[in-house]
């Protein structure tokens, strides 16, 4: 059991400067890896412009409304994920908060991989080191990947992955080293222009390429007889799902460092708003691009391969580049940007933990960031090596597809249903906004969102139970994909246990309760 807590309450937190600061943050966390190689192929493949219906429905539906229960947990109970949490559901709530925590320190692990690959290929842009075999280079020459079947755990390092590794933590930590306002909100306002800036121009390009029409006829026509599939309606909340970074603790984290009068749900929409229509520009781009690459060889855009994930960005993005002329510059640009929006996702997704291990034992934020020294050590031995894609993929499969869906459905019911304080939170959101929510909101969070997640979760364990993932072997899917899982879930039972430094249930609510059953209009 653990002993009681010193009697101080936790300290006041950081606060972003204002309204941008925030939407800057919370916009370079959504923006990420997904939006790029994600979206486009999930788009094409569910029915191509008929996809839009479903993507909208499910934003309005599920994306918003957990978005604003993530906001307004953070923003009410002024705290990181599991003590916000707990401040809402004692120790239940301290449990799922900390399972959050555990699954974005597994993220952190391989996504900082990723960055490596996207910033070497950067530099490789400029003389086109992929030459004519990219798929070649890029799992054989550059990542060296060992057979996943037969050895998919190895520590053979490779330099050429393991620099740029080393570069990417040293760069992600002196960022967060330097706070929420000089260091992350900072690097989120000078680098989501420069990401909006750069694609832009990378879409324009695009649109000039022969044959960029037929990738934009291909991306864009609706296949209306997709919508029958249920399939297409769950890939829809999918990707809505991933994409706005709820339900594993980031806008919990960046809700608790605004200020007490601030506009949240405003500042929500323009994030979602914001996220989805950098996914449709996304698609725009690489559909254009695959358009040309279909000219250049003489076949149809069905018929081009690896159009979505790693392969999409590091074997046919490449391709295109190698076609196109001058395509040193637009490769520059590409991999450039899919460096700046994983980034700032990274940022965000580490800060989750920082903040978390600050409330719970007190500890400074230079203290916090040496801790991460920790996940920086395990990602460099497990994606430094020629078995790094494959930790990667299957780290990605679990704790994405099971694990920050399951704290979805979780969250959402305790919240919701066991401790009923959905109507408090949407009295909190509406007092302190100028966008209101009520009971529509309240129905889309604990009753259509959580049954669609859980519908989600259920077919993707089955999906795996049955028939393993991408042929490596069981044992290996034991340790690395349901491992992932089990210690996520023995954070949540162990680390509430752990006394706190510092009283977390010394705190006082604003609105308070009777403010709340009193207001009629916002608190501006």
């Amino acid at each position: 059991m653990a002993r009681t807590a010193r009697s101080e309450a936790v300290p006041e937190r950081e606060q972003w400067s204002g309204q941008f600061g925030f939407i800057m943050a919370a916009v370079g966390s959504a923006v990420g890896l997904g939006n790029i190689w994600r979206f486009p192929g999930v788009a094409y493949e569910s029915g191509g412009g008929a996809f839009l219906i479903p993507y909208l429905v499910a934003l309005l539906t599920a994306g918003i409304p957990i978005l604003f229960l993530d906001y307004a947990i953070g923003h009410r109970f002024r705290g990181s994920a599991p003590l916000a949490l707990r401040r809402l559901g004692g120790r239940l709530g301290e449990g799922i908060g900390w399972f959050q925590v555990v699954i974005c320190a597994l993220i952190a692990l391989y996504y900082t991989g990723v960055l490596a690959w996207a910033g070497s290929y950067f530099v490789f842009s400029f003389g086109e080191k992929w030459g004519d075999d990219t798929l070649g280079f890029f799992t054989g020459e550059y990542l060296q990947v060992s057979d996943g079947a037969e050895r998919p755990f190895t520590l053979d390092f490779v330099p050429a992955v393991l620099i740029p590794l080393v570069l990417m933590w040293v760069v992600t930590l002196v960022i967060l080293g330097a706070g929420v306002v000089k260091g992350v909100q900072r690097a989120n306002v000078i680098i989501i222009p420069l990401l909006v800036i750069g694609f832009l121009a990378l879409v324009v390009r695009s649109l000039f390429l022969p044959g960029a029409l037929d990738g934009l006829d291909a991306f864009f026509t609706p296949d209306f007889a997709a919508l029958a599939d249920p399939g297409v309606w769950i890939a829809a909340y999918s990707q809505i799902f991933f994409s706005l970074s709820v339900a594993f603790g980031i806008m919990i984290t960046y809700a608790s460092y605004r200020r007490r009068r601030s506009n949240m749900t405003g500042a929500g929409l323009v994030v979602a708003f914001g996220n989805s229509s950098f996914e449709i520009l996304a698609g725009i781009g690489v559909f254009s691009a695959i358009g040309f690459l279909a000219h250049q060889q003489g076949i149809g855009v069905d018929d081009v391969e690896g159009l979505t994930g790693p392969i999409l960005a590091f074997v046919t993005f490449p391709a295109i580049v190698s076609e196109m002329p001058g395509g040193g510059l637009m490769g520059a640009l590409f991999f450039g940007a899919l460096t700046l929006a994983g980034l700032t996702s990274l940022i965000s997704i580490i800060e989750v933990v920082i903040a978390a291990i600050r409330d719970k034992f007190g500890l400074t934020r230079g203290q916090s960031v040496a801790a991460i020294g920790v996940i920086a050590a395990l990602s460099i031995v497990l994606l430094g090596t020629t078995s790094g894609l494959i930790a990667l993929d299957t780290i990605d499969q679990w704790t994405n597809n099971i694990g920050i869906v399951a704290s979805a459905i979780i969250t959402t019911i305790v919240v919701i249903w066991i401790k009923r304080r959905g109507g408090e939170l949407a009295r909190h959101l509406s007092a302190v906004s100028t966008f209101k929510v009520g009971t529509l909101w309240v129905l889309f969070t604990g009753v259509v969102a959580p049954i669609v997640l859980f519908y989600m979760v259920v077919e993707k364990v089955r999906d795996l139970i049955t028939g393993g993932y991408e042929g490596y072997a069981t044992w290996y899917l034991g340790v690395a994909g349901w491992g992932s899982i089990v210690l996520a879930l023995l954070g949540a039972i162990i680390l509430p246990l752990v006394t706190w430094r510092n009283d977390p249930d010394r705190f006082d609510e604003w609105p308070s309760k009777e403010q709340l059953r009193v207001t009629k209009g916002a608190l501006l």
